[in-house]
C-alpha cells in the first residue's frame, strides 16, 4: 500500500532539504551578481554595470528623472553618478543585503552607502530569471529625508 507515516515524513524532509539547497544556491547566484555589479560601479566599468539588466529595466533613482525606463535611459543615469562620485572601494557599498529568491522571481534589498559614508540610501532590486540567468528588471534607490 503506501509508505508508512515515518517514510512519508522522511521523503518530505528530503524534499525540504533539496528545496533549501536550491533556494540557497539561487540566493548565492544573486549575491554574486550583486557583488560583481557593485565592484563594476566602484571601478567605473559601465559595461559590467549594464550586464545582467533587462532591456526594459525600470529605475527609480534619487536624482531626476523620477523614472528611467529601458537600458539606454538606465545607462545615462550612471554618467551623472560617475561624474560626482570618485572611483574607489567606497564609491558604492551595498550593506545588510537581504535576498528572497523564488524559482524565477527574486528581490534583494539593503542599505546603500555612497562615497565612504556621506550619503545613506536604500536600494531594492527586482530580478527575473531569463534563459536560466538572473536579470535585474527593477531597481529602486531612495534616500530618507527628515520631516518636520
Amino acid at each position: 500500500m503506501g509508505q508508512s507515516a515515518p517514510g512519508r515524513f522522511r521523503h518530505h524532509r528530503s524534499q525540504q532539504r533539496r528545496g533549501l539547497m536550491t533556494r540557497e544556491r539561487r540566493e548565492q547566484e544573486i549575491r554574486a551578481l550583486i557583488d560583481d555589479w557593485t565592484d563594476a560601479i566602484c571601478n567605473g566599468d559601465i559595461k559590467r554595470v549594464l550586464e545582467n539588466r533587462t532591456d526594459d529595466i525600470v529605475l527609480y533613482d534619487v536624482p531626476e528623472p523620477l523614472q528611467s525606463t529601458g537600458i539606454k535611459a538606465y545607462e545615462a543615469t550612471w554618467s551623472l553618478f560617475f561624474d560626482h562620485n570618485p572611483a574607489g572601494p567606497n564609491r558604492f557599498c551595498f550593506r545588510d543585503i537581504q535576498i528572497v529568491a523564488g524559482e524565477d522571481v527574486a528581490y534583494a534589498f539593503g542599505r546603500l552607502v555612497i562615497g565612504g559614508g556621506d550619503a545613506h540610501c536604500r536600494l531594492t532590486l527586482g530580478l527575473r530569471r531569463v534563459n536560466g540567468e538572473w536579470k535585474v528588471t527593477h531597481e529602486h534607490h531612495s534616500m530618507p529625508i527628515k520631516l518636520g
